[in-house]
């Protein structure tokens, strides 16, 4: 499943990039970016535990 972050949206709060490391990293920001494509059922837990809804599909 390809994703993005809204970095508009994203706080930072890693549970994306913990959870899911080979698909979520930090930028120089702080915030969430992708970094690898996952599977459809790892995609929608992501999106789904994300607090503030930063994490949408392509």
């Amino acid at each position: 499943m390809k994703l993005r972050v809204n970095s508009d949206a994203c706080i930072g709060c890693g549970l994306c990039v913990g959870t899911y490391p080979d698909a979520f990293e930090f930028d120089d920001e702080g915030k969430a970016r992708v970094i690898a494509e996952i599977d459809d059922a790892s995609g929608e837990d992501a999106m789904g535990s994300c607090p503030v809804g930063a994490i949408e599909a392509e």
